[in-house]
């Protein structure tokens, strides 16, 4: 306990845990370790962030309306109901600030994604794990966590870190059934990785209470920049915009990523190629002897006979220079999570991989 005690939740935030990007000693390293493009940044975002060199002296707009007007334009939206944040994760913690707080639950799903539990936690509310099935959110073990002290159910749909995806018929049965009073927000932050899927958008449209997060950060290829956005009801974007700074967002930031959502051509390029190669690498580690469930997004979770097995071909795949992510901290030691990269990374790491399996025979 520190001298100066901080609010209650705060000490059991357990600190978040960056994928490593480098290995001490070897220059032909691939990150494969935290969910990054392979193919980059559009070239048009590239030439709007350069352009910005020459205002960087000049404070931002502080309601990001050109990149909501963007962002609606191009998703079909009303741009008075999206809200913009330093990458999905801050408007995560928007919600939690602004909709729970001490005596409050906030559910999650086992494998949630981590900034789902630190929010609540760093809010004061009390964050309630409920199981999945095989990896995949149970909309029945959600709906049985539900009491009258839940205010907000976080659903990562698809899920990180598992890649999964549960139907539109599930997402919309927990939508109807979940009481008014409660915030359910879709995190749909690989949606664009899934053809045809609209991240949640027609159930905000149908329900007060229902609020989609996107992000930047995967397919756009701007993790660096850390710009995401939510799209709610007003009186919800209302609320969520009273706890946001009004400086939250850089000039360089709106500007880049106004200039890569409407660059759609360079998301479809990036989809197709992750589609085509998830699959062969879903089946290479198949073929491999190490069971991998089809992925609705840009990463893979191969999974292991238990942890020991899992901790070493994490040590051989950064002997060959593939970085990698292990996910003890989602409860799923036995298992590694590696992103897609281009062609010639997928080959390397199904290559390894196989490598690693005759080896440990």
């Amino acid at each position: 306990m520190t001298r100066i005690p901080p609010q209650p939740g705060i000490l059991e935030i357990a600190l978040y845990q960056g994928g490593q990007s480098k290995i001490e000693g070897m220059t032909d390293v691939v990150k494969l370790s935290s969910n990054e493009n392979p193919f980059g940044t559009s070239e048009k975002a590239k030439a709007a962030f350069s352009r910005c060199v020459h205002s960087l002296h000049r404070y931002p707009s502080t309601d990001h309306a050109e990149l909501r007007a963007a962002i609606g334009e191009q998703h079909g939206l009303d741009p008075e109901r999206v809200i913009c944040g330093v990458g999905s994760d801050e408007i995560i913690a928007f919600l939690c600030q602004a909709y729970a707080g001490p005596g409050d639950e906030v559910i999650h799903t086992r494998h949630g994604f981590a900034m789902y539990r630190i929010s609540a936690l760093a809010a004061g509310a009390t964050p309630v794990e409920v199981d999945e099935v095989e990896r995949t959110v149970d909309v029945d073990a959600i709906l049985a966590g539900v009491t009258d002290r839940t205010r907000i159910v976080f659903l990562a749909n698809p899920g990180n870190p598992t890649g999964t995806m549960i139907p539109e018929a599930e997402t919309r049965r927990l939508a109807e059934s979940l009481p008014e009073s409660v915030v359910l927000v879709l995190d749909a932050a690989y949606a664009e990785y899934v053809e045809g899927f609209d991240g949640g958008r027609a159930l905000v449209d149908r329900h007060h209470n229902v609020v989609m997060t996107r992000t930047f950060s995967k397919i756009y290829g701007l993790g660096g920049l850390r710009v995401g956005w939510a799209y709610a009801a007003p009186e919800v974007i209302g609320v969520l915009n009273r706890v946001r700074s009004p400086f939250n967002l850089g000039q360089a930031q709106l500007e880049t990523a106004e200039a890569a959502v409407r660059d759609q051509a360079f998301v479809t390029r990036c989809r197709a190629e992750n589609i085509r190669l998830a699959a062969w690498l879903v089946e290479a580690l198949n073929e491999a002897g190490v069971p991998t469930d089809p992925t609705f997004s840009n990463f893979v979770l191969p999974r292991f006979a238990d942890a020991a097995e899992a901790e070493a071909c994490d040590a051989y795949l950064k002997s060959q220079g593939l970085i990698v992510r292990r996910v003890g901290g989602y409860k799923l030691p036995h298992a590694l999570r590696i992103t897609v990269g281009d062609e010639a990374a997928c080959r390397r790491v199904a290559h390894a991989v196989r490598a690693f399996k005759e080896g440990a025979r």
